[in-house]
């Protein structure tokens, strides 16, 4: 008899749930938006409550569509976007709104722990330098800015952490969420140095027991059970930061391995069985022991594209048919570039997105072109910083995310970067990493590596076409300057 799995994954504007058989093919999905609110500039909050709400009816939507005897369902996994804060009391309630991971409110606290001698001490510890998302910047922010609400935290949770208590009322987290600035990702434990240096002593009142990723975390309540139509009893695996359950869901999750996901952040991902600091990434752990996923990453994605399309007034089709187009001409020296940091960037000092070189014989189409490769360019940018860590280039690099399904796009990409590329038959990668999450907990898969062999078909390879490189590399030396000449007029 065939079993199901299903896996939640929670993004920043949808909540998706997909039912996935045990070859990892997808059944039916689900998914429900979740609206987010800023009250005041730089802050990006949620109503935890209607987070919830719109994981329960994504779930019951996937399980209606499939017609499948939920029974059948043996285990549900994770995934959600990382980072920000889910804090709750001891009843387990939300002691405010949600903070996001896109909410930069708490930016004055990373100055402090930017430079010198603690950067470097945190660098080991943890992987990374805090950032504004990060919990020792929320947490810091929330003392200082809301100290009644501060004292009420019982637990800080992430995302999924929030949605595993409304399932199962069990709390936990799990080692890729809690590799977020307070953890010690060689020993895999909290780290009260971590901690003291960043000004939180005390702080281990409310951090959450860690659970490994596929571990079963609880089982459905019959309260859960009543607002998903899944059955009570089934299990619950802890789940893992959407970045890795989406390597997964794309088989990109052994050592050695390359992965990017072309989506709302730019984000660039390389595999190692051990974690190597640097100031360009942030070295977290991943979802079973001696992995470890280095991310190189900036909110300068497939959104920053869409973007343009929508300024630029395109004639009506759809996108994929607009990209083709504005794709098949191939690059052009006397192209304009596009700095695709309309909706921020890692770079220091931060710079805001630009179109340069244009003339008056551009129009929208060759603009759109400019945006399209601006976001590759990206990419590549992320991507030469994870060579300081390992070699990049030993298999394909693997792709994900919105962008990923246009095959010009892709094969930019792989133009641009020199690299050559693979996409799989995961439309809903995160999900389908989540599911196989629950699958190990479940005994479906006995480790994940399995779960990867068994349920990841690669569609198409599209290798760098030689033709183009010159032309490219010219360009990215270009692109790369034109960074660096606007950071340089940023006031410092």
């Amino acid at each position: 008899m065939t079993e199901y799995l299903l896996g939640l994954d929670a993004g920043h504007t949808v909540i998706k749930a997909a039912l996935f058989d045990d070859r990892g093919r997808e059944v039916a999905i689900g998914s429900r938006p979740t609206a987010t609110f800023s009250r005041h500039p730089r802050w990006q909050e949620r109503d935890m409550d209607v987070v919830w709400e719109s994981a329960a009816g994504a779930i019951s939507d996937a399980l209606q569509a499939s017609g499948i005897d939920p029974v059948l369902v043996r285990g549900v996994g994770i995934s959600a976007h990382g980072d920000g804060l889910y804090p709750v009391d001891a009843d387990g309630r939300p002691v405010r709104p949600a903070l996001l991971a896109t909410d930069t409110r708490a930016l004055p606290y990373i100055s402090h722990w930017a430079g010198g001698a603690v950067a470097e001490e945190l660098l080991a510890i943890t992987g990374q330098v805090p950032a504004a998302y990060t919990p020792p910047a929320t947490l810091s922010w929330l003392r200082d800015n809301e100290p009644v609400v501060f004292a009420r935290i019982d637990r800080m949770l992430f995302c999924k952490d929030w949605l595993r208590l409304q399932l199962t009322g069990e709390i936990a987290t799990d080692p890729t969420e809690a590799a977020a600035g307070l953890f010690d990702v060689g020993r895999r434990e909290w780290s009260p140095r971590a901690a003291e240096l960043t000004g939180l002593e005390g702080i281990s009142r409310i951090l959450p027991p860690v659970l490994g990723s596929t571990a079963v975390a609880g089982e459905v309540s019959p309260e859960a059970a009543a607002k998903t139509g899944l059955v009570p009893g089934t299990p619950v695996v802890t789940g893992s930061h959407d970045v890795h359950a989406t390597a997964l869901g794309i088989g990109a999750l052994v050592p050695g391995a390359v992965s990017a996901i072309m989506g709302t952040f730019s984000i660039n991902q390389l595999v190692l069985d051990h974690p190597e600091p640097g100031i360009r990434w942030q070295a977290r752990c991943s979802v079973t022991e001696q992995r470890y996923l280095l991310m190189s990453t900036s909110p300068a994605g497939a959104t920053a594209a869409d973007w343009a399309r929508s300024v630029l007034a395109q004639q009506p089709g759809s996108v994929g048919e607009i990209v083709d187009g504005a794709l098949a001409p191939g690059p052009s020296a006397d192209d304009p570039l596009f700095l695709p940091f309309v909706y921020g960037t890692q770079l220091d000092p931060p710079i805001g997105g630009a179109f340069t070189g244009l003339r008056g014989w551009h129009g929208p189409t060759d603009m759109l072109r400019a945006a399209l490769e601006g976001v590759v360019f990206t990419h590549r940018h992320h991507l030469e910083a994870l060579r300081e860590a390992g070699p990049i280039d030993t298999r394909p690099v693997r792709l994900a995310g919105g962008g990923s399904r246009n095959e010009a796009w892709t094969q930019l990409f792989a133009d641009a970067t020199g690299l050559a590329v693979e996409v799989t038959d995961a439309t809903e990668a995160g999900a389908r990493g989540a599911a196989m999450l629950a699958g190990v907990g479940a005994g479906v898969f006995s480790s994940v590596d399995q779960a990867a062999d068994e349920c990841v078909t690669v569609l198409r390879r599209q290798d760098p076409d030689p033709a183009r490189r010159e032309v490219l590399d010219e360009r990215y030396a270009r692109f790369e300057a034109t960074m660096a000449g606007l950071q340089s007029a940023e006031p410092r």
